[in-house]
């Protein structure tokens, strides 16, 4: 079972009109490399718990068979947490041994070890375990010896700390584990059902990793997911025709004489890069982008169906579709700008600003409107 129903509020504005298991990594959902990793490892009936933007989900994904899987969604009306959203698959998931895994987490897990792990261990459940150097970010998980999960702690500061072992949000269980869950309310692995089969002595446990495990749960961790895909730190299929070591152009890009890439870079399909224009990654640019004569691109991700005008640069940022960034304009370190703004000619957008969609912005600083809605413009995470 796949996890795809949470709001995603720490990524926004990205996700104001999308859901997180939809933010591309490498030009691909996130969510499109877990179903490629569940299919690698034999998984292939799959199930999907939904909530927020339903319909985007659905439309990408339909029934699964162009990933050689068979998915089968679930609708929530109201949130019911990640261990109600399963309680309510329970006639399904009470055939044997299932999967949990969250849709917005980016990694390349051998599943097959992790499941071999939990058959030998025979306990009620297995959590999968990642080691991690700060655990403040993190509910970290404390094992024995024999790794059997006997506490927890909810982000507890390094001098604190009893473990340094993050819960990454992937499970294996028995389908007795459903007796355990109450029915019809929202109700959570890791606050609820875990403390509660410490507490009765379940027998269940921690399976430690040293795979690649991000879960894409800040802006600067999302942009780093693109980068660590780039740079081959996260085992993931990339888009595109490899063009030496480290660049992929997707079909119908043309990129004109006279333009600098320095890898690693991916460029979408359908891309126009003209003359002069200078890339430099790690960099990701998405889909139908047009990026003009004399544009620089340093260190980013830039979402499809936008442009880049001439003389802009794009430094260390992350640009959202059908976004402009016009003639002579700079977008700054760490900078966010959402779907379909515009940042108007001669503008500069300083460091760690966040642009809600649907914003136009122009040199003097004035903000107007390009929909209904009021848009903000505040420092990151405002």
């Amino acid at each position: 079972m796949i996890l795809a129903a949470g709001l995603g509020t720490r990524l926004r504005p990205l996700t104001e009109e999308i859901s997180k298991p939809m933010v591309p990594i490498v030009n691909r959902p996130v969510m499109e490399h877990i179903v490629e990793l569940l299919a690698r490892h034999g998984f292939r009936k799959i199930f999907v718990n939904l909530h927020y933007h339903p319909e985007v989900i659905v439309s990408h994904f339909g029934d699964g068979s162009r990933f050689g899987v068979s998915i089968t969604y679930s609708h929530e009306e109201e949130l019911l947490g990640t261990a109600g959203g399963v309680k309510k698959l329970e006639k399904e998931l009470r055939d044997g041994t299932f999967l949990v895994i969250s849709g917005d987490a980016l990694t390349d897990l051998d599943l097959t070890a992790l499941v071999g792990f939990h058959r030998e261990k025979g306990g009620l459940a297995t959590l999968v375990l990642t080691p991690v150097s700060d655990p403040s970010k993190y509910g970290v998980v404390i094992v024995d010896e024999d790794h059997r999960v006997v506490g927890f702690q909810e982000k507890p500061s390094r001098d604190e700390a009893r473990s340094f072992l993050a819960n990454s949000g992937i499970y294996v269980f028995e389908p007795e584990v459903l007796d355990m869950i109450p029915a019809g309310r929202f109700y959570d692995f890791g606050s609820e059902l875990f403390p509660r089969m410490v507490e009765e002595g379940v027998e269940f446990y921690g399976f430690l990793h040293n795979d690649y495990w991000n879960d894409v749960g800040s802006l600067e961790e999302y942009k780093q997911g693109n980068f660590d895909a780039l740079t081959g730190k996260v085992k993931v299929r990339i888009p595109g025709v490899r063009i030496g070591k480290d660049v992929w152009i997707g079909e119908d890009t043309v990129i004109e004489d006279g333009v600098v890439m320095v890898g690693p870079i991916c460029i979408g399909s359908g891309c126009l890069v003209k003359r002069g224009a200078r890339l430099f990654g790690p960099l990701v640019v998405g889909d139908r982008t047009v990026i003009d004569e004399g544009a620089i691109l340093y260190r980013g991700v830039k979402w499809a169906d936008s442009y880049i005008g001439k003389e802009a640069h794009v430094m260390d940022s992350i640009v959202g579709m059908e976004a402009e960034v016009q003639q002579g304009a700079a977008v700054i370190s760490g900078s966010v700008v959402g779907h379909r703004s515009v940042i108007e000619e001669g503008t500069i957008i300083h460091s760690g600003v966040c642009i809600v969609p649907g914003s136009a912005l122009l040199p003097e600083g004035q903000l107007s409107l390009l929909e209904d809605e009021g848009p903000e413009v505040s420092p990151e995470g405002g």
